[in-house]
């Protein structure tokens, strides 16, 4: 039957139901529990009140066998024409696959030996206008799965329980964080300039004030204004917004952990960033070793280090010292026609990094240390060597997962460095200092480490999902 007619039909159904007195979009239904607590707390006789989603729904003679569906799980209904008055089984008989119900009645088991509510009433919360599709999955049906889905939360449990889980591990980052004595805040989307990384902003219009604003790109910043206001330990769960390419790993907008620690360095972000994403691989999936895409991912501390100054000697006998002009030449030596760049600018290494990266990392957790100093503007330099910094980026499956710094916080040495920046961005558009956090770098700021982590990656990792439009619940996609 085509979509038109089954509306056809389900609409004459509801006029149906309210010719019988019957509000088909009912208001508030109490309930005894979910159904999965009413199943694990199962006791014949036990009268429960009930409420979810029709997914099944089989007629035999005087008695309808339903199941219905909730957040947490999914109970068969035994509607027996003797249990009910005789329009109350007139309104189960115009009841369809999708609707909504809320059911009272009694625990019971069947012949069959399935848990059951014989149900004694009824109520109509929900009249659904459109029938769920019997299968929805394949690669033909990907992009119209993230346009519905809405649907496909309904028609897919796997897809649920993803959902579940990133949430579940939103709230464990926070409880590691607030048991470390770091203190949630808040910091804006909407900023008057895009600062705290190289990324192209969405740009708006503020009428009241005249001015031009821009969804952020990084809270960084302004976190680093909390740590010269005095509050030590701060994180944010954020929103960002780069109006960039997408991809399996890119979506415009997603979701960062950011935690900065006055007096600590990179060093401890370092073990910040284990001992939560370990525990968090250990708690989610009950166990360090974790199945990612047909391989195992061993979160088991502690991880490795790798250098990316011997990676880039080794690969095209680049040294920390050498200027752009002459990296570029050493990369186009090595690499030939495979370089369509003329200047290599900060964006420019770091794609010919990503690629490296992809062929040399490993599945493990693994840190990669010694970025060259230009490649890292709010960063502190290695006190061995300026030309190096105090950073690391954490790789997982090929993919970057965290960043992290040992802050800088001399104001003439960052204002320096953000200008040398300005100069190299070729990319963004962004020709501005922010003025402001400089100005706030010479009241002082205490050293500090500071470090981001993807959460849309994470929850990749950890629910074994292949592109990060399976980790958000609605993203951006072109118009059809």
């Amino acid at each position: 039957m085509e979509v038109a007619e089954i509306k056809k039909v389900r609409l004459e159904k509801l006029e149906q139901l309210k010719a019988k007195g019957v509000s088909p979009y009912g208001g508030k239904y109490t309930l005894s529990g979910p159904i999965k607590e009413t199943l694990d707390g199962f006791a014949e006789g036990k009268e429960v009140s009930l409420a979810g989603r029709i997914v099944a729904n089989r007629a035999h003679g005087k008695v309808h066998f339903v199941d219905i569906l909730d957040q947490s799980g999914r109970i068969q209904l035994f509607i027996k024409i003797d249990n009910v008055t005789p329009v109350l089984f007139e309104i189960v008989e115009q009841l369809d696959i999708g609707d909504v119900i809320g059911v009272s009645g009694a625990l019971f088991i069947t012949k069959t030996g399935q848990q059951s509510v014989r149900v004694s009433d009824l109520k109509v919360l929900s009249k659904s206008l459109m029938t769920l599709p019997e299968k929805w999955h394949g690669l033909k049906d990907v992009e119209l799965r993230y346009r519905q889905r809405y649907v496909d939360l309904i028609a897919n449990p796997q897809v649920r329980e993803v959902f579940l889980k990133r949430s579940k591990i939103i709230s464990l980052i926070r409880n590691f964080l607030d048991k470390q004595g770091f203190m949630e805040v808040e910091t804006p989307m909407l900023q008057p300039m895009a600062g705290g990384a190289r990324g192209r902003p969405f740009k708006s219009k503020h009428n009241a004030y005249d001015l031009d604003v821009f969804l952020r790109i990084a809270p960084e910043l302004y976190l680093k204004r909390l740590l010269v206001g005095g509050f030590e330990r701060v994180y944010e769960i954020n929103r960002n917004f780069r109006n960039e390419g997408v991809s399996t790993r890119h979506n415009p907008e997603f979701t960062m952990l950011e935690v900065y620690q006055a007096y600590g360095d990179y060093e401890d972000m370092m073990k910040l960033c284990e001992d939560s994403i370990s525990s968090l691989a250990k708690e989610i999936t009950g166990s360090y070793k974790v199945p990612y895409q047909g391989k195992t991912i061993d979160f088991t501390p502690p991880w490795p280090r790798k250098s990316f100054a011997a990676i880039v000697k080794q690969k095209f006998d680049i040294n920390p010292e050498d200027n752009a002009d002459m990296m570029l030449k050493k990369v186009k030596a090595k690499k030939g026609a495979n370089v369509k760049i003329d200047k290599l600018t900060r964006s420019g290494v770091m794609k010919i990094v990503e690629e490296i990266f992809e062929e040399e990392m490993m599945e493990n957790p693994i840190f990669v240390v010694d970025y060259f100093t230009f490649l890292s503007p709010l960063a502190k330099t290695l006190p061995s060597n300026p030309h190096l910094s105090q950073r690391f980026e954490l790789f997982v499956a090929g993919m970057e997962i965290g960043n992290a710094y040992s802050e800088l916080n001399d104001p003439v040495e960052q204002r320096q460095r953000l200008q040398e920046d300005l100069e190299d961005d070729v990319e963004t558009g962004n020709r501005e200092l922010d003025e402001d956090f400089l100005h706030a770098l010479e009241y002082g700021m205490p050293p500090a480490g500071g470090l981001g982590i993807g959460i849309d990656r994470l929850v990749m990792l950890l629910t074994d999902s292949p592109s990060i439009r399976d980790v958000i619940l609605f993203p951006l996609l072109k118009p059809v």
